[in-house]
């Protein structure tokens, strides 16, 4: 089975081509660039490097959010507009888990965060458990002074992972001490070629009624929900 995975959902820009479990090649550029410009042109260049043609293809996976509302709505549209027209299945993925997937090494829980601004984060907790990535807390958007002073309860050490966590550092210290830890730089960018690997097992999607995660309402949808309310 040969995988295509797709992850514009934050300023990583991330495909891969998988033949089951074998990483055939990864495209990985972590720049501040357009990714509506760039993902097509990397799909080819990527398959064209791998000797193989876009109907050799047996599955879509896409890094679904959280995370840019920009980047997410990117990777999804591409993803389903690919699976639509090579009628092949698709899979979505959380992009938390995709980062946190990468810390197969790693003895207890992985905190995988991206920054939302205004102190906010998006982030979740999992664990590998016999080799599988399970989830232990579910993604969300939370303070991140909320979400240290309640991973206090955890009686394990918490790995905290991706290339926003400098921003939260301190933060995440000062509550935590010494059960934080601090991924290595470069262990930072989600990698696709997980992202493949968790989209392997994983069920296939309704195309049209597929959407991105969010985790959280995008402004527009929050401020006209509360002119709404206002009304009634």
């Amino acid at each position: 089975m040969r995988i295509l995975a797709i992850d514009t959902s934050n300023e990583v820009l991330g495909i891969a081509l998988l033949n089951e479990d074998e990483v055939v090649g990864e495209y990985i550029t972590n720049m501040k660039k357009n990714h509506s410009v760039r993902v097509m042109p990397a799909i080819e260049k990527l398959l064209s490097d791998c000797e193989t043609e876009a109907n050799d293809l047996d599955k879509i996976v896409v890094a679904q959010g959280p995370g840019s509302y920009t980047g997410v709505r990117i990777g999804v549209t591409v993803a389903k507009t690919l699976a639509w027209a090579l009628q092949i299945p698709l899979v979505g993925v959380s992009s938390l888990a995709t980062l946190a997937a990468s810390a197969h090494y790693f003895d207890g829980y992985i905190c995988p965060l991206f920054d939302a601004r205004r102190g906010l984060i998006y982030t979740g907790l999992y664990e590998y458990q016999n080799g599988k990535l399970l989830t232990v807390l579910d993604d969300r958007n939370i303070l991140a002074k909320e979400w240290a002073e309640q991973l206090q309860t955890m009686k394990k050490p918490i790995l905290f992972i991706g290339n926003d966590i400098s921003i939260h550092r301190e933060l995440l210290t000062t509550i935590l001490h010494d059960q934080a830890y601090f991924a290595g730089m470069t262990e930072q960018n989600p990698r696709p070629g997980e992202l493949g690997r968790l989209g392997l097992t994983s069920e296939e999607v309704p195309l049209h009624s597929f959407t991105p995660n969010y985790a959280r309402l995008v402004e527009a949808e929050a401020k006209w929900l509360e002119k709404q309310e206002r009304r009634n």
